[in-house]
């Protein structure tokens, strides 16, 4: 049996430690040069599914891609609405590598690039796959930010008139900064009575009348 001193021991708990710290100082380091070296869309979009396109924005950025990966986004939503596909690639009993095949052949067809292909990969890997319209929808938003172009839902109870509508759309340019466009899209909803609810950008505002009944309601009862 080796005995070791108490200044042994000490010392080789230092070398330890030591070791550890560096250890930790390199994986810092290799997390901060990682996020230096991510590129970051105009936008942020939460989620699973935003996290992999902010990943996929990066990759097609610094290949200067954006535009060709953009249009093979569109080409992966129409494939995974493909019936024949999606009930393979969607089934949770069908195993992983099964369903990269599937996906791969489909790919290989449309020539998508390596990109679009490595992000499929990815998703598949981690058991993902599921959320590929989740990404794709993210990347597009992503890339109307990208265009400088600013997206607004507009939801009323009945139909807007073109009078109105026109109206509308001056007062919601008047939050727009210079060069970029609204996207105006509009909807209707009877359920929420009467006024407007306004999505603009990372904004949202609630005028409707059924919100407004709501909070009085709530006044009412807690008075």
């Amino acid at each position: 049996m080796i005995l070791l001193s108490c200044a042994e021991v000490d010392l080789q708990s230092l070398k330890k430690m030591a070791a550890l710290g560096l250890g930790l100082q390199v994986r810092q380091f290799s997390t901060s040069v990682l996020r230096q070296a991510l590129i970051r869309p105009p936008i942020d979009v939460y989620g699973v599914g935003g996290r992999y396109a902010t990943a996929l924005f990066s990759a097609a950025s610094k290949q200067k891609k954006l535009e060709q990966v953009e249009k093979e986004m569109r080409t992966l939503s129409a494939l995974i609405k493909d019936p024949k596909l999606s009930s393979i690639v969607m089934n949770p009993h069908v195993k992983r590598s099964l369903k990269l095949k599937f996906f791969g052949d489909a790919m290989t067809k449309a020539n998508l690039s390596p990109i679009s292909v490595n992000l499929i990969t990815v998703l598949a890997d981690n058991g993902r796959l599921t959320l590929t319209a989740d990404v794709v929808g993210a990347f597009a938003k992503m890339m109307s930010a990208h265009r400088g172009e600013v997206i607004c839902t507009v939801t009323t109870a009945h139909p807007l008139d073109e009078a109105n509508l026109a109206e509308l759309k001056v007062a919601l340019n008047g939050f727009l900064a210079k060069g970029e466009t609204l996207i105006l899209e509009t909807k209707s909803d009877a359920s929420i009575l009467g006024g407007m609810i306004v999505s603009i950008g990372d904004k949202y505002v609630d005028m409707s009348t059924k919100t407004k009944i709501h909070k009085l309601t709530k006044i009412i009862r807690d008075s």
